[in-house]
């Protein structure tokens, strides 16, 4: 109870006794009164010790030699030798170092903490008489009807009715409103600007894309590095190591004072709090800016990352293809229209979207024993027939005949650029679509900053056509382009990459891709919140913005070069004090933990840089 107490006062501590250091000093100096100085010093002492003491005591508990430790044993030494300015001045620089931390550090946390007060607390919820009475957010559940006002945060995800213009700055990183019609999807977090819409609740609580997002950057900033976990295991002998040298050195030397000294200046703090606090900040510029980085690990495989392969269809193009060009092979057309449509209609495939859009009103059938053939299409039971829908692998694997027309038809689609859709009902092909989709505005301009940032190649694996995808490749000035890719060649493509000790990142839409996004070192989703994009990757560029994505490879190499700057800083003042201690006279135990404090607020403040990082 008493050792609670003592540490939950510690501020408090580190005030009165910096207070007594003035008041002894003033007392010498201004009065020429040595005993007030001398009994000032030596209270600070035991006020400073008491809870630096506690924590070296709780270290040892679980076998650690911290920090706290060689503190404790330093001033111990010093209060002996009756080095009272030594004792007090140590024991107030070490408190106020830890205070002036963690205010410091608290900064750096900023991001997440905007978030989650972003967070809404409470909704206007429509009850059994059809009023809407304002509610706690957490009594919200799925289905239930919300209302929203101007200047109103979202509460939950939701489906609109109604139109209004969101500003989706926490989710996206982007405060360009965005107009919202009935039927569009809305975010909890997001603040409407204008207009007042109704919302069917979707996702509520922590399922909302909001609470992933905070979720899992809370659990990126707890995360640990390879090179923060190396940094663990160096203090864990390091420490120990500084008790020996100043065993050693007493040895040898016969001088106390020096020997503590060597603890004092020995002290790793700004190793241990430097790849953190640079790891935080990357994460939370990240989270900022519609970026969301899983873990310090992930920040470590990026920046080094030396091929990115790229999905085609909604990742470099816009994903909101449309049907350009069609033929058909049948006279009965409108009963083929009505089947393809009632198969397609069962498929999120954006192809299949444009298929169903540009078909338009026709009779629906029943759909009977579908299956969906990775990479190839879906075949499917309508109406006693069989119906398979999809690209040129899957009619050669219905056995369809596809004729010498047929074949000068798909080569004429291929070279413009489409991407295939073939549809046979029992065994003969009926209808050929081609269907294009519109490279992303301002893609090939990232493309090229992601060349500049060191990437060595740039890759497209696609399922679509080879001539559609070497189309794309060409405009956008690709190293290697690949169709024809079932989600198991990706897969293979990305093994045979890593085989040759390449770091691998892979782009795509995170729902047809998730072997692929598991497999290659840096998954990275093109995902407008959902589930999969953010389950399944290690990087989500929010809202689908290819343009997220030179900043964020930019961020995870500003954020591995902090880490090592601060690596450099950290040791670099240990060696340089212990250099000093041993060549020079003007060394003390004051001045080493001094520079010591003002290093870690180095190391803190220059993670701190990143909060800011902008690319270039």
């Amino acid at each position: 109870m008493m050792q609670r107490f003592i540490l939950s006062k510690k501020n408090q501590i580190t005030f009165i006794s910096g207070v007594l250091i003035a008041i002894g000093f003033i007392g010498k100096f201004g009065f020429g009164n040595v005993e007030v100085l001398h009994w000032a010093l030596i209270i600070a002492s035991f006020l400073g010790i008491a809870p630096i003491a506690i924590q070296a005591y709780q270290a040892l508990k679980v076998k650690v030699i911290s920090i706290d430790v060689l503190v404790t044993i330093a001033v111990t030494g010093a209060f002996l030798i009756k080095n009272y300015e030594e004792s007090a001045i140590v024991t107030f620089l070490f408190l106020f170092g830890a205070f002036l931390e963690q205010r410091t550090l608290n900064k750096t946390r900023s991001a997440i903490k905007e978030l989650i007060e972003m967070a809404p607390g409470s909704a206007l919820k429509q009850m059994e008489n059809g009023e809407f009475n304002e509610v706690e957010v957490d009594e919200v559940d799925v289905g239930d009807i919300l209302l929203v006002k101007t200047g109103a945060k979202v509460p939950v995800d939701g489906t609109v009715s109604g139109e209004g213009h969101i500003n989706e700055a926490s989710i996206t990183g982007e405060s360009v409103p965005v107009g919202k019609k009935k039927d569009s999807q809305v975010y909890a977090g997001t603040i409407l600007e204008n207009g007042t819409i109704q919302i069917v609740a979707d996702r509520v609580g922590e399922d909302t894309t909001f609470g992933k997002i905070i979720e899992l950057v809370e659990e990126a900033q707890d995360s640990k590095s390879e090179a923060e976990r190396f940094i663990d295991r160096f203090s864990k002998y390091y420490t120990p190591a500084v008790l020996v040298l100043a065993v050693i050195v007493w040895l040898f030397s016969r001088d106390f004072e020096l020997a503590i000294t060597v603890l004092v200046l020995g002290c790793p703090g700004a190793l241990v709090i430097g790849v953190p606090v640079s790891n935080v900040s990357g994460i939370g510029n990240g989270a900022r800016n519609g970026v969301l980085l899983k873990g310090s690990e992930v920040i470590n495989d990026f920046s080094k990352v030396d091929a990115v392969i790229f999905d085609k269809t909604g990742t470099l193009t816009v994903g909101n293809p449309k049907v350009a060009d069609s033929e058909f092979y049948t006279n009965n057309m409108d009963v083929v229209l009505g089947y393809l449509a009632s198969v397609e209609s069962e498929s999120d495939h954006p192809l299949a979207k444009a298929v169903v859009e540009h078909i338009g009103d026709t009779k629906f059938y029943p759909v009977e024993n579908t299956d969906v053939v990775k990479g190839g299409g879906i075949v499917a039971r309508v109406d006693g027939h069989r119906v398979a829908v999809g690209n040129v692998a899957l009619m050669e694997q219905e056995n369809v005949h596809l004729n010498e027309k047929v074949r000068e038809d798909i080569a004429r689609y291929e070279q413009k650029g489409n991407s295939l859709v073939l549809t046979s009902v029992d065994g003969e092909l009926k209808v050929l679509m081609g269907i294009r989709d519109q490279i992303r505005l301002g893609v090939k301009e990232d493309l090229q900053k992601l060349k500049k940032l060191g990437v060595k190649s740039l890759i497209v694996l696609s399922g679509d056509n080879q001539g559609t995808v070497d189309l794309v490749a060409r405009e956008l000035e690709l190293t290697e382009a690949h169709g024809h890719m079932l989600p198991e060649n990706k897969s293979a493509y990305i093994a045979e990459l890593q085989a040759k000790s390449q770091i691998v990142a892979f782009v795509g839409d995170g729902v047809n891709d998730s072997p692929s996004l598991a497999l290659a070192d840096i998954g990275i989703a093109m995902g407008s919140g959902t589930d999969v994009a953010i389950e399944t990757s290690d990087v989500v560029l929010m809202n689908s913005d290819f343009s997220r994505l030179p900043h964020a490879l930019g961020l995870t190499k500003a954020t591995a070069n902090n880490m090592r700057q601060n690596i450099v800083i950290a040791i670099g003042v240990v060696l340089v004090l212990l250099t000093a201690l041993f060549f020079s006279e003007w060394m003390s135990m004051s001045i080493g933990m001094l520079v010591h404090e003002a290093s870690i607020l180095v190391v803190i403040l220059n993670g701190m840089r990143l909060l800011r990082y902008k690319l270039a």
